[in-house]
């Protein structure tokens, strides 16, 4: 059956992307159409504070969008050649907080060390946070993008761990994502599934999705990566089939199989 992702193409393209493969193993056919565009930001500011590890209690990503950033900010060779010397054993000298695989493996490359890549959520790696952290550290430096979402900058605020954030990306709607979407319904027809990933691919495709599927859009099972796009999909009225447990591609494969048995 046909399942439509609606997510960002991995970074760097090492092969067929890990939900299209696992969606595959279950003997479905899935297609990829990106949601969101990126535009980086502030990377001087950025660079600042990545070369003034004393100054900041850790690192806390929960994006591979926030890793690109930080890739950026050593492209010149003087400074890849500074961040490998001595910065990067300051960074790793404390916690280097992550949400997920993806971005646990893009942090890797910089020659970082994760804590929390099992975590999943901004909730619970707040929670890891809170139990591991002291209020009286020098803040927590946390790259973001514009529409990050509160969650753990205001649970750490409650609980008087110091946080400093600094917004290195903007997210807009990707500019072919309705003319991408209407030629996916041409040619394929509605398809037996629909997989959101994000609170924002939710904002930006449920309507499209809504209007090229008309009548069927109740045969369609619609999918969420984690609880908080499932909330962003119940909160639009949308009936949810299945979520993914982790969000990995295993999990979301598995669940979205099970739903279209």
């Amino acid at each position: 059956m046909h399942v439509l992702l609606l997510k960002e193409p991995r970074d760097g393209d090492s092969g067929p992307d890990p939900y299209i493969k696992e969606l595959a193993s279950h003997g479905h056919k899935a297609t990829l159409i990106p949601v969101l565009s990126f535009k980086f930001v502030s990377l001087n500011t950025l660079s600042d504070k990545l070369f003034q590890p004393e100054k900041h209690g850790g690192l806390i990503f929960t994006s591979p969008r926030a890793v690109e950033a930080v890739k950026m900010c050593l492209e010149a060779e003087e400074r890849r050649e500074e961040w490998k010397s001595s910065v990067k054993d300051k960074w790793n000298a404390k916690a280097i907080y992550v949400v997920g695989k993806a971005t646990a493996a893009l942090v890797r490359n910089l020659g970082l060390n994760p804590l929390g890549e099992d975590t999943g959520t901004a909730e619970v790696l707040s929670r890891v946070i809170i139990e591991r952290e002291d209020t009286n550290i020098p803040p927590l430096f946390f790259p973001c993008g514009s529409i990050k979402r509160e969650v753990l900058p205001t649970a750490l605020r409650e609980n008087g761990v110091p946080l400093e954030t600094l917004t290195v990306y903007q997210t807009a709607e990707h500019p072919d994502l309705e003319k991408n979407l209407k030629n996916y319904f041409t040619e394929q027809g509605t398809p037996a599934s629909v997989a959101f990933f994000s609170p924002s691919g939710v904002k930006f495709c449920l309507e499209v999705v809504r209007r090229l599927s008309g009548e069927h859009l109740t045969q369609i099972k619609f999918a969420a990566i984690g609880p908080t796009t499932q909330d962003a999909m119940t909160a639009e009225g949308l009936s949810v089939s299945c979520a993914a447990e982790k969000p990995t591609a295993e999990h979301l494969a598995a669940a979205i199989a099970k739903a279209l048995q």
